[in-house]
């Protein structure tokens, strides 16, 4: 198999596998131009909104209406991330995305999150051995990833679903919950309740919009 494919069947590989070269290569210049990408996103001027939008169009895979994204970001590739409709990103996204990171729509980021697809052996022997193995993380739509939240290989977070600021998420989330800690887990149900009240015995009908 080569590279692309074992990452696709879950596979360990290198990225500068000799036995590949040309894919090799490719993925190198494939990292090079996201890098790129996102350095020249992270050094515009505030108000250059047309450019960063530009960007954006050539650093994700693909990307929806409406997204709306606070520089600085930094991406592996860029090109394995797919980026849905009315889509939020704060400050400081941080994306390893060897493989697939697929983010839905109508989804939040705070700031200073991180999502990473990609692992290495625990072992330190194996791990000189410079094999690492990289499995798809899908944010489903709806979802709300909250300050300093760290997104680990293999993840799905369901629709509507918030992550606490600083949790690490090691396992899937279901929908409609909110989901803390360190490990991420789940809190609570989101109810009815949560309709009513924006945040502890604040209403939403006290507010003047």
């Amino acid at each position: 198999m080569n590279i692309t494919e074992r990452m696709a069947n879950r596979q360990l590989f290198t990225d500068h596998d000799a036995n590949y070269p040309q894919e090799a290569s490719d993925l190198a210049r494939a990292r090079q131009r996201g890098k790129a990408l996102c350095y020249e996103i992270n050094r515009l001027h505030p108000d250059d909104i047309e450019m960063r939008k530009a960007l954006m169009e050539q650093l994700f895979g693909s990307i929806g209406e409406n997204v709306w994204m606070e520089p600085p970001i930094r991406m592996s590739y860029g090109s394995n991330t797919t980026v849905g409709n009315n889509v939020y990103i704060n400050f400081n996204l941080t994306v390893v995305d060897d493989y697939k990171v697929t983010i839905g729509n109508d989804v939040m980021f705070g700031p200073n999150v991180t999502i990473a697809v990609t692992n290495h052996p625990v072992h330190p022997e194996k791990r000189k051995e410079g094999g690492m193995f990289a499995l798809p993380v899908v944010i489903e739509d709806g979802a709300w990833i909250g300050s300093c939240a760290v997104i680990v290989p293999g993840v799905t977070i369901g629709a509507g679903s918030v992550i606490g600021a600083g949790s690490v998420v090691t396992k899937d989330i279901p929908s409609n919950v909110i989901a803390v800690g360190n490990p991420c887990r789940v809190l609570r149900d989101i109810t009815d309740h949560d309709r009513e009240y924006y945040y502890k015995n604040m209403r939403f009908d006290q507010v003047e919009w």
